[in-house]
């Protein structure tokens, strides 16, 4: 099993995260408001953003698939980070995304959780994909809503509550 390195959408390129990353990537992760919903809710500094993406780069290594940088085709500036994400002890594969604040209610989350969602359900021939998320982030469930998602139960993970929103593959309609 093994995702693309890269897709494109209409607006967004997703691709590996570079190097080059680091510095939008940290200035996401120290924004109390972007990460007020994401782990235990503490803006990251950069060393440990620069941690986190080293963590992205080798669950790649690991598992074939992960979270892809995103960013705007039309200028190449760094939206966020959306993919699929499955770390040790996980309940099954997630769809996650997390983007910059001023990337926010563009359609962006929806659009790139989208082609990462067709790879969950193509190359990597799962039947079932699931997100995480705080009762509280209504945004992010109204992206996991328009994804097709429904709210299947709640979960303790890294030390709190969260919702489990699933989808299911739908089978391909049988042929005569």
């Amino acid at each position: 099993m093994t995702a693309p390195g890269r897709l494109e959408t209409e607006r967004l390129v997703l691709r590996m995260f570079r190097e080059s990353d680091l510095d939008a990537y940290a200035a996401m992760c120290a924004d109390p408001e972007v990460m007020r919903h994401i782990g235990d809710g503490v803006p990251m500094t950069r060393s440990e953003a620069w941690r986190s993406m080293a963590a992205v780069l080798g669950h790649w290594s690991l598992r074939g698939f992960g979270l892809w940088a995103v960013e705007e085709r039309s200028c190449g500036v760094l939206v966020g980070r959306v993919g699929l994400w499955r770390p040790e002890g996980w309940p099954g594969i997630e769809l996650a995304w997390t983007l910059r604040r001023e990337s926010w209610g563009r359609g962006f989350a929806t659009e790139a959780a989208v082609a990462a969602l067709g790879v969950a359900f193509g190359p990597l021939a799962q039947s079932h994909v699931i997100s995480m998320i705080s009762s509280s982030n209504g945004p992010s469930i109204r992206v996991a809503r328009r994804l097709g998602m429904r709210l299947e139960g709640r979960t303790e993970l890294l030390g709190g509550s969260v919702e489990v929103h699933g989808i299911r593959r739908r089978p391909a309609p049988i042929r005569p």
